[in-house]
C-alpha cells in the first residue's frame, strides 16, 4: 500500500514515529525504533526502544507507547505504526513479543501500519500479522 492510500492518522501515526524513533537509547544494536498509537479517544502515544547493557532487559518501542497509553488511562489501541532501522529508516515489524502486546490492546479493526519496501506504507490488522494470538477467555 502506497502513501496515498493510508489514511490522515496513518501518516500522523508514521510521522509522530518518526520523530520519537529520534530519542531512542540504541547503543548496542545501532537499530533505533520509533512507535507511536492512537486509543479510543484520539490520543496519540509514543515510545522508542531503550536498550540496557544487559542487553536482553531493553524495551521496546512498541511497548513503551503502550504503556504510556495505559499510564493514561487509554484502554484500546485504535492504530499503531513503528518505523526502525539503522541510519535510515528500512522495513521494520514488531518482534513477537510487541506483537501479543499489540493484541492485547486489540479489536478485529487495530490497524498496525508499518514502513516496508522501498518506504512504501504498509497497513495491516492486528490478525494477519499475528493470527493465531495466544488469548486468555
Amino acid at each position: 500500500m502506497g502513501t496515498d492510500s493510508v489514511s490522515e492518522t496513518g501518516k500522523i501515526l508514521i510521522d509522530a514515529a518518526k520523530l520519537v524513533r529520534a530519542n531512542a537509547h540504541a547503543p548496542y544494536s545501532g537499530f533505533h525504533v520509533g512507535a507511536a498509537l492512537i486509543d479510543e479517544t484520539g490520543t496519540v502515544y509514543t515510545g522508542c526502544n531503550v536498550e540496557n547493557a544487559a542487553y536482553p532487559e531493553g524495551s521496546c518501542a512498541e511497548a513503551n507507547a503502550i504503556g504510556a497509553m495505559v499510564a493514561a488511562g487509554g484502554k484500546r489501541i485504535v492504530a499503531i505504526a513503528a518505523v526502525g532501522g539503522g541510519a535510515e529508516v528500512e522495513p521494520c515489524t514488531p518482534c513477537g513479543g510487541c506483537r501479543q502486546r499489540i493484541q492485547e490492546f486489540a479489536d478485529k479493526n487495530t490497524q498496525v501500519i508499518l514502513i516496508g519496501d522501498g518506504g512504501a506504507i504498509d497497513c495491516l490488522t492486528i490478525a494477519e500479522l499475528l493470527p493465531a494470538a495466544f488469548m486468555l477467555k
